[in-house]
């Protein structure tokens, strides 16, 4: 069977973990994964993450991270373009996500980077998700 949305199946598979405070969770690996596990690491969100190769498309292992072992860092990881409604924002008109405290990830003509780099950068985009 084929997964209609392959970044909602991350997003879910990293808020199912979270809520019962797993240190680590595996899921199907792609490019466009690993550069939003990468934002997600250089934010603090998560620990780290690594590709494990195998002989199909590989896995992505990310490691989460927790405050005092029992509070989850993500408080929230929600996506916002899904395959049949799509949202893009103009360079000039990228939101910020709880006025600051969040960061909304953008998949740009620059790569996959932050709310904050695209304002930077002044290049717009589709927003893929907002963490909090």
């Amino acid at each position: 069977m084929s997964m209609t949305d392959p970044i909602a199946d991350m997003l879910t598979r990293i808020r199912n973990a979270n809520m019962v405070k797993l240190q680590k969770v595996d899921i199907p690996s792609s490019n466009l994964k690993t550069n939003i596990a990468n934002v997600l690491r250089a934010e603090g969100f998560i620990k780290n993450y690594k590709v494990i190769a195998d002989d199909k498309q590989g896995t992505l292992r990310i490691y989460l991270k927790y405050i005092d072992e029992k509070d989850s860092v993500i408080t929230e990881i929600k996506r916002i373009s899904k395959p049949g409604s799509r949202v893009y924002v103009k360079g000039t008109k990228v939101p910020k996500v709880k006025n600051g405290l969040g960061v909304a990830i953008l998949s740009t003509s620059k790569g996959v980077i932050t709310d904050k780099s695209a304002r930077e950068a002044c290049v717009g985009g589709e927003i893929l998700c907002t963490v909090w």
